[in-house]
């Protein structure tokens, strides 16, 4: 993902996550904050089809919705994957899965243990099948009635 990228994003975000709006602010800090992290889907004719952003996060922690991050702490051994999301068109071609595979392997490369997020629109299936489990944060459980009443936060710990 570059820049210039976030237009087309934001159009992917709006049409797959409607109730979970952020802005574009959001999305161009974790792309400078952890370009590594931010990968973008290209279909037919080039046009983006599907979006991945993810950082170094605390494990346990959740970053706020539509928040800014700063600068996230150093030293962690976590990373958060923020947001997938794939237009209907990119629906069933093995495209999340080979993403979510390539973070993984490239967060292990780099010496993270482990990669977290919060599952929505009953997604939780599909992070299972790629290794990630419910982790139960009481912390977490306000943070998390803020996206929907299925929310969960899920950690794959092997990687």
């Amino acid at each position: 993902m570059i820049a210039a990228d976030l237009p087309a994003v934001m159009a992917a975000a709006a049409a797959v996550h409607p109730a979970y709006p952020e802005d574009q602010a959001v999305f161009a800090e974790r792309l400078r904050l952890a370009p590594s992290g931010c990968h973008v889907l290209a279909g037919e004719r080039g046009l983006l089809c599907g979006y991945l952003i993810s950082h170094p996060w605390p494990a346990g922690a959740v970053p706020a919705l539509n928040s800014l991050l700063g600068v996230p702490p150093e030293g962690e051994t976590n990373w958060y994957l923020h947001d997938l999301a794939l237009l209907p068109a990119a629906r069933g071609t093995g495209a999340a899965s080979a993403i979510v595979s390539k973070l993984v392997e490239q967060v292990a490369r780099t010496g993270y243990r482990s990669v977290a997020l919060v599952a929505v629109n009953g997604s939780a299936g599909f992070w299972r099948r790629h290794g990630f489990a419910e982790v139960a944060e009481a912390a977490l459980a306000e943070k998390l009635a803020t996206y929907d009443a299925a929310a969960c936060y899920m950690r794959r710990e092997r990687m």
